[in-house]
């Protein structure tokens, strides 16, 4: 049973850890790191099958993110949850750190897939769950993509392989906050209608609230009783938390200073 409180508490405080690491290291990726907040937290502290103090345990379940620069969120994640310790946070970005600007397999505890180029990450995923499968594992595969990822050719190829190939182990989750670094996507490049094209693509689309708890944490109990691939829709929006940041596209690749991050951190209080 998830407890929707405590797991919105450790959101409010993976929120802080991400506008505090990009602060500290004057740059990355605050926009699209909260907008993921939500749905990072009910993978690692409710969903996912995993043990901090065994990370390569063969039974695990697996978390790509391929929306890579969203790195902060996951790395507060990892960091919380026990694969290393949080004072590990303020080295974000900085020379030989293992926390990188996107997350590197080799260097960082936790890190499932080195990711940063955009569009790789489902089929990376599909490869692990067919791994999965051959090996007779039961572990769920989870692949959390950013709308605008999806303008890229080859995630269409991968949700064309896994639903050929019938995988019932990957859930894809779709942070669909509307903007990308340029703007917003319908003025770039619009992916929709998002649902209709990847419930042509063979996928069971699940559609929720990207920042309700009990939404997420109910479709990712859902996902799990579906034959053949997921996607949850998760409807977000950049900068979530923090009201001078919430859909600014500014705000997708650039640190807070010292005086805003003194007003974010207020405002998450």
């Amino acid at each position: 049973m998830a407890d929707i409180g405590t797991l919105k508490n450790t959101a409010k405080t993976i929120r802080a850890d991400i506008l505090k690491m990009t602060s500290a290291a004057g740059s990355g990726h605050p926009g699209g790191s909260l907008s993921a907040t939500d749905i990072i937290t009910a993978l690692y502290f409710y969903k996912l099958k995993h043990n901090p103090k065994n990370p390569d345990w063969p039974d695990r379940d697996r978390f790509v993110l391929s929306k890579g620069h969203a790195a902060p969120a996951l790395y507060s994640a990892l960091a919380r949850s026990g694969y290393f310790s949080a004072s590990e946070l303020k080295t974000l970005r900085k020379v030989g750190s293992m926390l990188q600007g996107h997350p590197e397999k080799e260097f960082c505890v936790g890190v499932e897939a080195s990711t940063g180029p955009l569009g790789q990450g489902l089929s990376y995923a599909n490869g692990i769950a067919l791994a999965g499968r051959i090996d007779k594992k039961k572990y769920n595969v989870y692949v959390l993509m950013g709308d605008g990822e999806i303008q890229e050719g080859q995630i269409w190829e991968a949700a064309m392989s896994s639903a050929q190939f019938k995988l019932d182990n990957v859930i894809g989750i779709l942070d669909n906050n509307g903007l990308q670094i340029d703007g917003f996507n319908d003025n770039i490049m619009s992916v929709k209608p998002i649902k209709e094209k990847w419930e042509a693509f063979g996928w069971h689309v699940i559609e929720i609230d990207g920042h309700d708890m009990k939404q997420i944490v109910d479709a990712l109990d859902k996902a799990d009783t579906i034959k053949g691939p997921v996607l949850i829709l998760a409807h977000t929006i950049k900068g979530k938390g923090v009201s001078f940041m919430e859909n600014q596209v500014g705000w997708h690749g650039k640190a807070a200073n010292e005086e805003e991050l003194k007003e974010a951190l207020k405002e998450l209080q």
